[in-house]
């Protein structure tokens, strides 16, 4: 249990499975009480092991749990799907291929809709600070077919000097690859192994268009420790943090 006081936004978020944005809102039309006392934004939360000198929160006059519900689940999104909540036109998002307890659940990272493999989703707002933060510099692993061959002083540039992009200069690591996208039409010479520690938007096709390649097509195989090994897409399996 916490030792410290907890800002308010993030307590609801993580107990009743909704944003931090979506907790202020709850917070700023007075449907939130601590200990009886309408809460204001800004407000932190004493979760202590005595329970009674902990503070009780409490929701439309319903107390919220001390404690967090964690889910932690690996899923093979599939190409043509969203990582949004909403659908986007006609695009559906991932979330119409789970279960409905697994609605609450957000993507921890995101992958395009034209790419495939491995995203982690959570209610747990620190696993997923701790898996997409920089400064943890956790690896992801992507199959990587392109269009044409790649130039070797391309990828020596791509992984030793990295391309400068609008956001910033990409760096990454790119290998020869053979496996997850083998059995594309592709030519094994333009299937490519991306290991990428950072997660900006759409960097890694963005990264080859700037040197005049085209991806097409994009499979995370691994995300920090948590492999794709042979889950199936569209399937997902509980995991532990």
């Amino acid at each position: 249990m916490d030792k410290q006081p907890v800002r308010l936004n993030k307590f609801l978020a993580e107990r009743l499975g909704i944003s931090r944005r979506e907790a202020d809102g709850l917070i700023s039309d007075r449907k939130i009480t601590i200990n009886g006392t309408i809460a204001k934004l800004g407000d932190r939360v004493k979760l202590l092991d005595d329970i009674d000198n902990s503070d009780k929160v409490c929701y439309n006059g319903k107390v919220v749990p001390r404690q967090a519900n964690y889910t932690y689940i690996a899923f093979h999104k599939p190409v043509g799907y969203v990582c949004s909540r909403h659908a986007q036109g006609s695009t559906p998002t991932l979330y119409q291929l789970l279960p409905k307890e697994y609605f609450k659940l957000k993507t921890v990272g995101r992958l395009d809709k034209d790419s495939s493999g491995i995203i982690l989703l959570t209610n747990d707002g620190d696993f997923a600070f701790l898996m997409t933060h920089p400064k943890f510099r956790k690896n992801k692993v992507y199959e990587v077919q392109l269009d044409k061959i790649l130039e070797p002083l391309h990828q020596q540039m791509i992984s030793d000097y990295g391309v400068m992009l609008d956001d910033g200069p990409s760096q990454f690591k790119v290998m020869r690859s053979s496996s997850a996208l083998s059995k594309s039409k592709a030519s094994n010479r333009e299937l490519y192994t991306v290991i990428l520690s950072e997660g900006r938007n759409r960097q890694i096709r963005r990264t080859f268009a700037a040197l005049g390649y085209k991806v097409t097509g994009l499979h995370r195989i691994q995300f920090g420790k948590y492999e794709l090994g042979s889950l199936k897409p569209g399937k997902y399996v509980i995991i532990k943090p």
